[in-house]
């Protein structure tokens, strides 16, 4: 049984065999045909916040694979009093072939996972997107070529998109550097992983968002205050106003393409002559969710199969 959780959970070799099925399927998509890969399967999407991409993503991709979604929002009881989580996923699990959970704890996630009984995708916690970030580097890789060896910098809060995306570019041989502001880099635990799981990586953070830019493929940045993080808004918009992606950083790597995963707040993080520039691929990035997770959907369910 696999799971995918975190971006670790992932071998260099099976992230290169998603990409491949999602390029596959990519190409029948453009061409107007649609493999039923997975009929008669059921994914549950279990969320505790809200979503846009990865919700309609996921459920686009199944019913294009043949299979159907149920969406289970917080009217179902998960992760509260009314029942615990270990009777949730088994249940659930005996219902289902494959479940997405968007939860406001990582650990929460974790749980779901070793109860379950089928695969658990980790569609955002607090910790890890795992899906965003497998998403993004095949944007990436479509746009220019071959990564290994480029650098990835990300501008703004060392989040949990920020967390991802420096495991995937570890895992395939990418330089990841984050320009962050004093207190809000990488804390000491995911240092310390980091150094654990990827050795030899090319991981680096600084406060210096000009010289983090320079010589990058991509440029990447996200909100500064990331869902149950309204309170500090104020005080994350003073500290984070010297991140801003503009015209101006964007000038000192012509040749970068300009990364978001969504949803953005125009005018804080990123201006619109970037975001809507000649450099921006966002469009593509949310377009390749649906993709990613038609192949990661086809691959976690074959090894299921497998496994029976």
């Amino acid at each position: 049984m696999r799971h995918l959780i975190v971006p670790e959970d992932l071998s260099a070799a099976e992230v290169e065999a998603i990409f491949a099925i999602a390029r596959d399927l990519q190409e029948k998509f453009v061409a107007g045909r649609r493999d039923a890969l997975l009929p008669g399967r059921v994914l549950a999407l279990v969320f505790e916040k809200p979503s846009l991409r990865t919700r309609v993503s996921f459920q686009a991709a199944m019913t294009h694979l043949g299979g159907a979604s149920l969406f289970l929002g917080e009217d179902t009881g998960f992760a509260s009093s009314r029942e615990s989580i270990a009777d949730f996923g088994r249940v659930l699990g005996g219902y289902v072939d494959a479940i997405v959970c968007r939860s406001r704890s990582h650990d929460t996630i974790c749980q779901l996972a070793e109860v379950a009984g089928v695969p658990v995708i980790n569609g955002l916690s607090d910790q890890s997107h795992p899906c965003q970030a497998l998403a993004d580097i095949y944007t990436l890789r479509q746009h220019v070529g071959r990564v290994k060896g480029l650098t990835l910098t990300f501008v703004g809060d060392g989040n949990n998109v920020a967390r991802s995306l420096a495991v995937l570019c570890g895992i395939l041989g990418m330089r990841f550097v984050l320009a962050a502001p004093m207190g809000y880099e990488f804390d000491n635990t995911f240092r310390a992983h980091l150094s654990s799981i990827l050795p030899g990586a090319e991981i680096e953070v600084t406060t210096d968002p000009v010289a983090a830019v320079t010589g990058a493929a991509a440029v990447y940045t996200d909100v500064w205050a990331s869902m149950g993080q309204e309170k500090e808004r104020t005080e994350r918009q003073q500290a984070f106003a010297p991140y801003q992606v503009n015209e101006a950083l964007m000038a000192r790597c012509p040749d970068a393409v300009f990364m978001h995963c969504l949803p953005a707040r125009r005018g804080e993080e990123v201006t619109d002559g970037v975001i809507d520039g000649p450099q921006s691929v966002v469009l593509a990035q949310a377009a390749n969710r649906m993709h990613v997770q038609k192949a990661l959907l086809a691959w976690l369910l074959g090894h299921a199969e497998q496994r029976l």
